[in-house]
């Protein structure tokens, strides 16, 4: 059985996951994101597909996070019907996600439609539709996690918690010949130790070949516990010269994480309570997920539950989705905090919160995640002098604080110590989901460790597995 890897999003960059596996005349895709950037770079990537959909056999998909899911309703829009697996709580995830993602994709269309195109053939159409996201619904097979799903005659899928977000998966590919061949994909690799969900897998199970992201590979993060400490003097300082906190969060996942946090710090006295929004229809609808999946959360997300009877904090923060609500938010002149999507700042609720706020001294912008190349979020990290939002030029005149402890993705020493066991057995890895130095950075983790090759693949290439 002929066997070959292909690598196309998220190959020497930070988003749109997207990577082949063919089998004997069948291919199948590791994960179908968007790719997030300049607008025309943005939408000629994710309007160009690696093979014609219609001609995909299926999808092995790691996690809901939009950068890994969001393109599959625009698979599913080109001719694409072949099956999703996913585990439980990323098939529900996706239910909203991915509608979510489309209204975005339906109002980015009007606005330019509306306010920036010159003539009718400036025109654009949305990338996918209402519509799309749910005809894609349909495709969805949830797997459980270390069940075994045989996808293809000759292959089967497990599911191994990867700790990242709810229901996030690496995924165990067993190629079934006389020689059998095992593959373990990471997707996004999460944290030890971290708040609420369950650490990853291990000891992972030995594996020929492995796909790694590498995000974070060329750093060490700060403890999740001083991150809170330092979140909780950030509000402070702020509050007391009058100001608003404005956090860009997604909706999945770090929203929760940082809603838990501030919970935890006002239930042990170390936060004086004061208004926190939510500000994100999206997050309102994956928190109930959140609270319908208890079986991913970790033994200290349970006691805190059984203790304060509410692990997300609706008695601490208010959850807004009405947009009258929203807008009200900038008329107010009380310190509070706005937790508000979408993280990289590209769309969403953030950039009227951006425009209203970051001019005014007194307030504080939070960043608590990667922010790719070529974003608003990028920017903002870089502290440029001005920022371009919705056409218009804002002077970044508030206090920017950078919390990459925060992060849900591996660090060097997570990588290290889950992949010693695997990497001098390894026949060959491949490190993607990185830019700039990443994923060099993971390729010496990995050769320190003892694997043979590494192989950092470019958009394209293609490897084949003997």
């Amino acid at each position: 059985m002929r066997a070959e890897l292909e690598f196309h999003g998220a190959a020497q960059t930070v988003t749109g996951s997207m990577h082949l596996l063919h089998l004997n005349g069948q291919s199948f895709a590791m994960d179908c994101g968007l790719f997030q950037g300049h607008r025309q770079e943005a939408r000629d990537r994710n309007t160009s597909f690696p093979m014609p959909p219609e001609k995909l056999s299926g999808v092995l998909l790691s996690h809901a996070h939009i950068d890994h899911s969001g393109n599959i309703p625009g698979l599913v829009r080109h001719g694409f019907s072949g099956p999703v697996y996913a585990t439980p709580a990323t098939c529900d995830l996706c239910d909203v996600m991915l509608a979510d993602s489309a209204h975005i994709q339906e109002e980015d269309a009007r606005f330019w439609n509306e306010k920036r195109a010159s003539r009718r053939s400036d025109y654009i159409l949305p990338l996918y539709t209402v519509k799309d996201a749910r005809a894609s619904a349909k495709y969805f097979h949830a797997v459980a996690y270390d069940q075994v799903a045989r996808f293809s005659e000759h292959a089967t899928a497990t599911f191994l918690e990867a700790g990242h977000i709810l229901g996030s998966a690496m995924v165990l590919v067993e190629l079934r010949r006389p020689d059998p061949v095992r593959l373990l994909y990471t997707g996004d690799f999460g944290r030890f130790h971290m708040p609420i969900l369950r650490d990853p897998a291990e000891p992972l199970p030995p594996v020929d070949y492995l796909i790694t992201e590498s995000t974070y590979a060329d750093r060490r993060h700060a403890e999740a516990d001083d991150m809170q400490q330092r979140l909780v003097e950030i509000i402070d300082q702020t509050r007391s010269v009058g100001g608003k906190v404005i956090i860009p969060s997604f909706s999945v996942g770090r929203t929760q994480n940082l809603v838990y946090y501030l919970a935890r710090a006002i239930a042990a006295g170390q936060l004086e309570k004061l208004p926190i929004y939510v500000d994100s229809p999206l997050s309102v609808n994956a928190t109930e997920i959140f609270q319908k999946h208890p079986e991913c959360y970790d033994e200290e997300a349970r006691k805190f539950y059984k203790q304060e009877g509410d692990i997300f904090g609706d008695h601490v923060a208010t959850y807004i989705t009405r947009v009258e609500d929203s807008k009200a938010l900038n008329h107010s002149d009380r310190p509070c905090v706005v937790i508000a999507s979408a993280g990289m700042c590209e769309a969403g609720r953030i950039l009227h919160h951006l425009k209203n706020n970051i001019e005014n001294e007194s307030n504080t912008v939070v960043i608590v995640g990667f922010m790719a190349q070529h974003t608003l979020g990028r920017r903002i990290v870089e502290r440029r002098e001005e920022l371009k939002i919705f056409g218009r030029m804002y002077k970044l005149l508030c206090r920017v604080e950078v919390l990459n402890g925060f992060s849900a993705h591996a660090d060097s020493a997570d990588f290290a110590r889950a992949f010693a066991p695997l990497a001098p057995k390894l026949r060959g890895a491949f490190c993607v989901h990185g830019e700039g130095t990443q994923p060099a950075a993971m390729r010496d983790i990995l050769l320190k460790l003892g694997c043979p090759n590494v192989h950092i693949p470019a958009p394209g290439e293609r490897y084949p597995l003997d």
